[in-house]
C-alpha cells in the first residue's frame, strides 16, 4: 500500500487540453452587455474614432477592457485573458491596439469622455426599465452618494501629488447611485483630481454632481425625487445653494463641520429636547440622541435648510475631539426635507455610509492604482473602472435573487466568473456546459436563463 504524503491529492499536470473554457462565468457579463444594448451603445457613441479600414470596432475594444478590469484585470494588458477565451469574449484586439485606442480617446478629450458617458446614461436608463421592482427607483426617490477616494501612486504620473493622508497619488471625487438594503450600488461620476485637491472644494462637488446627475434618467435630473448625499466636505455654502437653486430644486443631506457656534448651540439645547436616534429596523439606537437647531446657526445658509445634530458615546478607543460634548461625540448634517422626524432623517443621512462599500468596490475593480502615465489617459481609465462596475451592478440586478444579489465583486469572482465549463458543439451551435458539482453552478445557469428572458434592444 503506497503512503500518502501530504494533505492534498497530487495529480500529474500536461498542457494540450481542449474544449475547456477558462473564466465561462463571464458570459454573465457578456449577456449583460448583450441584453442592455451596451454593446451597441458604446459602439455608436465611438463610431467617430474608428480608422477606415480598422478591423476592431473602437467600441468592441473599450468593453472588452471593461470585462477584464470587472474579472479583476487591473491594467490594459489583462485583455489577455479575454483573447484566450473566443469562443466566449469574440475576437479581441491586440495590446498595441488597445493602447493606440486609448491615446486616441484621451487625446479627444471632453469630446471621447461626453460620447461614452451619454451611451453610459441611455443604456442605465433602460437598465432601470428592464430591473423594474430591483431598480433603484423603485421606491420612488434616486440616491447618490459623492465621496473622495484616494488613489495612491508608486511611480511619477501627472497630477500625482501628496495627500492629505501624507501618501502620494490621486484624490478622484466619485458619485454612486445607492440600491439600498437589498442591492449594491452602480457609479455616475467620477472626477480625477490630484493628490492634493481639497475634501471641500465646492467646485468640485458640483462638477461631479452634474456629472452624476446627467447620468439619471431626464425626469430625476432635477426636483425632490433626487437625493444627494455628501460627508462634511459637501457642507459648504456654495455647494448647498448650488442644490437650492431654484429650478434645480434637489433634495440633499450633506454633513457639516462642527463649528464654535454649532458647539455652543448644541451646550444650550435643554435635555428634553433630545430624540433618541433609531437603527433600521426602527428599534432605538443605545447610547445616540439627535435634535435640530436654528436661530443663528442657520444664517447665511439658504431658505429651508434644516440643520441636525448627533450626539453618540464614541466607540471604545476613540478619541474626542474639542467640537465633542459631555464625553459625547458630535455630528452634523443639513438637510432641506420636509415631513419627516428627525430620527428618520439622521438615520438616512447615516446610511451614506454604504459608499464606503462601494468606494471599496471599486479599489477592487480597477481603481487601487492609475495604470497610466498621463492624467488625460487615467480619466479614460476612469470612465472604463465606472463601465466595469455598471456591468457588476447590472448583471445581479437583472439576473440575481436572494443572497447573491448582494455579493460584492470579489465574491462575484470567486464564485461565479472564475467557473470553468466544457464548450460542446450540437446541432451547429456552441453550448457551455458547466460541472454539477460547481456549487453556485445554479446560480450560473438560473442567472443566465434570466437574462436570457429579458427582451432584445431595439
Amino acid at each position: 500500500m503506497k503512503k500518502r504524503i501530504g494533505s492534498y491529492p497530487h495529480v500529474r499536470i500536461e498542457g494540450g487540453g481542449r474544449a475547456v473554457v477558462s473564466q465561462a462565468g463571464g458570459v454573465l457579463l457578456v449577456e449583460t452587455v448583450r441584453k442592455t444594448g451596451l454593446d451597441t451603445a458604446i459602439s455608436g457613441a465611438l463610431a467617430p474614432w474608428r480608422k477606415a479600414r480598422a478591423v476592431h470596432d473602437p467600441g468592441k475594444v473599450l468593453l472588452d477592457v471593461a470585462l477584464a478590469v470587472a474579472l479583476g484585470g487591473d491594467c490594459l494588458a489583462d485583455t489577455g485573458m479575454l483573447r484566450a477565451e473566443p469562443a466566449v469574449f469574440g475576437p479581441v484586439a491586440s495590446d498595441p491596439t488597445v493602447s493606440r485606442l486609448i491615446d486616441t480617446l484621451a487625446a479627444s478629450g471632453p469630446k471621447a469622455l461626453d460620447a461614452i458617458r451619454a451611451a453610459r446614461a441611455e443604456v442605465r436608463e433602460r437598465v432601470w426599465k428592464l430591473a423594474g421592482p430591483s431598480s433603484p427607483e423603485a421606491a420612488g426617490q434616486v440616491v447618490v452618494d459623492l465621496d473622495g477616494v484616494l488613489v495612491l501612486a508608486h511611480s511619477e504620473k501627472q497630477d500625482a501629488a501628496a495627500t492629505w493622508k501624507k501618501t502620494y497619488g490621486h484624490h478622484p471625487l466619485m458619485g454612486f447611485v445607492d440600491h439600498g438594503s437589498g442591492g449594491t450600488g452602480e457609479p455616475v461620476a467620477s472626477l480625477l483630481r490630484p493628490g492634493n485637491a481639497g475634501s471641500n472644494t465646492a467646485a468640485d462637488h458640483i462638477e461631479a454632481a452634474r456629472l452624476a446627475l446627467a447620468q439619471l434618467p431626464k425626469k430625476y435630473r432635477r426636483g425632490r425625487r433626487t437625493l444627494i448625499r455628501t460627508d462634511s466636505g459637501g457642507g459648504t455654502h456654495e455647494f448647498v445653494a448650488w442644490l437650492a437653486k431654484r429650478g434645480r430644486w434637489l433634495s440633499y443631506s450633506v454633513g457639516m463641520t462642527i463649528t464654535e457656534a454649532i458647539h455652543q448651540a448644541v451646550l444650550k439645547v435643554p435635555p428634553a429636547a433630545w430624540t433618541a436616534a433609531v437603527e433600521p429596523g426602527g428599534e432605538i439606537r443605545d447610547g445616540a440622541w439627535v435634535c435640530e437647531l436654528d436661530g443663528d446657526c442657520l444664517k447665511g445658509w439658504p431658505k429651508g435648510m434644516r440643520l441636525i445634530v448627533r450626539k453618540e458615546r464614541p466607540h471604545p478607543g476613540a478619541q474626542l475631539r474639542l467640537t465633542d460634548a459631555d464625553g459625547l461625540r458630535l455630528t452634523a448634517f443639513a438637510t432641506n426635507t420636509t415631513g419627516s422626524a428627525i430620527a428618520a432623517l439622521e438615520l438616512r443621512h447615516r446610511q451614506r455610509a454604504r459608499a464606503e462599500d462601494r468606494i471599496r468596490n471599486a479599489r477592487a475593480t480597477g481603481l487601487r492604482n492609475l495604470p497610466l502615465h498621463d492624467a488625460a489617459q487615467n480619466q479614460i481609465w476612469l470612465e472604463i473602472v465606472q463601465l466595469a462596475l455598471d456591468l457588476l451592478a447590472w448583471m445581479p440586478m437583472l439576473a440575481l435573487t436572494g443572497k447573491p444579489r448582494l455579493w460584492e465583486p470579489r465574491r462575484l469572482r470567486l464564485r461565479l466568473f472564475s467557473a470553468a465549463a466544457q464548450i460542446v458543439t450540437t446541432a451547429r451551435r456552441r453550448h457551455l456546459r458547466f460541472a454539477n458539482h460547481w456549487p453556485w453552478t445554479d446560480v450560473i445557469t438560473g442567472a443566465v436563463t434570466r437574462l436570457g428572458a429579458l427582451p432584445n434592444p431595439g
